[in-house]
């Protein structure tokens, strides 16, 4: 399993490699030059990628502005928690919001709205 990193860094990640990929699918259109109408449909789907990570940044800036700050224990440096659960932008860290999770194992699970079958496990 690969490590877990921090969700708002996760999503930044998403948005900057579509911004990557629409363009190398706009120089795909460079194959095509005779053919007017593949080279439509390349430039379109490579600004719909641009278009798709624009809303994708504007989307984790919203989100970013309503999350709680917090200094990490172990780096002492202030970070974003999304959730529950969430890891620390600088150390990854584990950090939760919840008393109920402190001295738990990390566990991404304990974001989702409905109980999964660790936390029905560990309330009987």
């Amino acid at each position: 399993m690969k490590p877990y990193k921090n969700k708002i860094n996760k999503i930044r990640s998403f948005a900057l490699s579509l911004i990557f990929i629409g363009f190398v699918i706009m120089y795909g259109a460079i194959f095509f030059k005779e053919n007017a109408v593949l080279v439509i449909i390349f430039m379109t789907l490579g600004l719909l990628c641009i278009i798709g990570s624009t809303a994708t940044y504007a989307w984790i800036g919203l989100l970013s502005t309503r999350a709680i700050v917090v200094a990490c224990p172990s780096c002492q440096k202030h970070t974003k928690v999304l959730g529950r659960v969430d890891m620390c932008m600088y150390c990854n860290e584990p950090l939760t919001l919840d008393p109920n999770l402190i001295g738990k194992e990390f566990d991404q699970s304990y974001n989702n709205k409905t109980k999964s079958k660790t936390q029905e496990i560990d309330s009987k």
